[in-house]
């Protein structure tokens, strides 16, 4: 058995696959709730200062350690009370983690919540989830009604509503989350003031995805020696991946941080299509990351700091791999019309830059104009890069530059 393959045991959602049942009594049986009473009579402050060494990092692709997060939150006043968010809009093409999370192990969450809930000293959680997922919604609503019926959720001291999104790409950013869930337009906000700070309704907010709560309620529990016995150092833990495309078993799969990436796709994904020698891309971190060649991939740990070295990142652990059967400019021009639709249009570098990008990568992958079309696109990319409010324009940019960095003689191919 691989090094970076995780036992039953220690799993933090023990019923990812579905295989089991999901309910409150199955979960109890998995050793859920277990611990619970002895965590919150802990003083909240002390909780998070014990989390501090854990290197415990968000799992929603910006990688911001989490108990130093929410240690930025005040003390809850009468005029101004705290709340925790859970970011469940998974709108990142190739990323399907949270998914399964709401459908098959939603007590995980709901439990992981009340803890975050008592950390930072909220009595009110909300969790947005994006509007496609209908089924997880029901779920995890029954899971919270569960929760309240078993006496785990109590009204006025730990209260969480599902708010259901539209169907937008620009709510999985957290402050246009919080417009969203005011009930305004899903537009970003400009920072400072942070969330912590000034957040749903003016009040101090933190804002979490669905596997980060989850993971540090397990943690609170379980402590430190057995969440560092996994990964290294700054990159400690498990963690969920999505593993989909040209692979003969895709799944999500909670193994490790830090597994090599071949690794991942040939013994835990039953490997590539055709073989490894089939390969010609991975996108290794949702579609808005950098794509890795072959090469690359051969020696690649996934975790948050390994992938820089190849100008890419972990972000959602999304792991996308495109064989030698696709046509890899196609995706990359369907990666970025998504793009073109989603951009909210607040930004004017992003609003008119965003399809600029998208109309110049569709004329090169179709074979028009000349090679030094291909240098002015990046020149483009590159005044986009870093000129908005959020980092969706960021976003939208690092898969066309990854495509030309990396796989520009294909474009040069075209254009001859």
């Amino acid at each position: 058995m691989s090094k970076f393959a995780v036992s039953f045991e220690d799993k933090v959602f023990k019923n990812l696959d579905g295989d089991l049942d999901w309910s409150i009594e199955s979960y109890k049986e998995r050793g859920g709730y277990k611990g619970l009473e002895e965590v919150l009579a802990k003083d909240p402050k002390e909780i998070i200062n014990s989390l501090k060494p854990s290197g415990m990092r968000g799992r929603g692709g910006a990688g911001f350690p989490t108990a130093i997060k929410w240690s930025f939150m005040p003390d809850p006043t009468e005029d101004k009370p705290n709340y925790l968010v859970c970011n469940a809009d998974e709108g990142e093409p190739g990323t399907c983690k949270d998914r399964d999370i709401l459908r098959n192990d939603p007590h995980t969450l709901v439990e992981g919540l009340i803890i975050g809930c008592h950390c930072l000293q909220a009595k009110t959680a909300y969790v947005y989830i994006r509007g496609e997922y209908h089924i997880e919604s029901i779920r995890m609503q029954e899971a919270i009604d569960q929760a309240y019926e078993a006496g785990y959720l109590k009204e006025g001291v730990c209260d969480i509503y599902i708010h259901m999104g539209a169907g937008a790409y620009i709510c999985g950013e957290e402050t246009a989350l919080l417009e969203s869930l005011e009930g305004k337009r899903g537009q970003p906000r400009l920072k400072p003031p942070f969330p912590a700070n000034f957040g749903l309704y003016g009040c101090p907010t933190t804002v979490n995805n669905v596997e980060t709560i989850a993971q540090m309620g397990v943690i609170a529990k379980k402590g430190l020696d057995w969440w560092t016995q996994f990964g290294s150092e700054n990159n400690h833990g498990t963690k969920v991946f999505s593993i989909s495309g040209a692979v003969n078993d895709p799944k999500n799969i909670e193994v490790a941080l830090g597994v090599p990436l071949k690794e991942l796709i040939e013994e835990f994904c039953g490997g590539v299509k055709g073989g490894w020698d089939n390969l010609q891309a991975v996108i290794p971190g949702g579609s808005s990351t950098k794509l890795l060649t072959p090469e690359e991939a051969e020696v690649a740990s996934m975790d948050f700091d390994s992938l820089k070295q190849f100008n890419s990142s972990l972000g959602t652990a999304g792991v996308v791999v495109i064989s030698k059967d696709e046509d890899l400019l196609e995706v990359m021009l369907r990666i970025s019309r998504f793009y073109k639709h989603e951009t909210c249009g607040q930004c004017t570098p992003c609003r008119e830059g965003i399809p600029w990008v998208y109309r110049d990568l569709e004329k090169l992958v179709n074979g028009k104009g000349s090679v030094e079309d291909i240098d002015r696109l990046v020149k483009l990319t590159h005044k986009i890069e870093g000129k908005t409010i959020c980092a969706f324009a960021d976003g939208a940019v690092w898969p066309v530059q990854g495509l030309i960095a990396k796989f520009k003689p294909l474009l040069e191919e075209k254009l001859k």
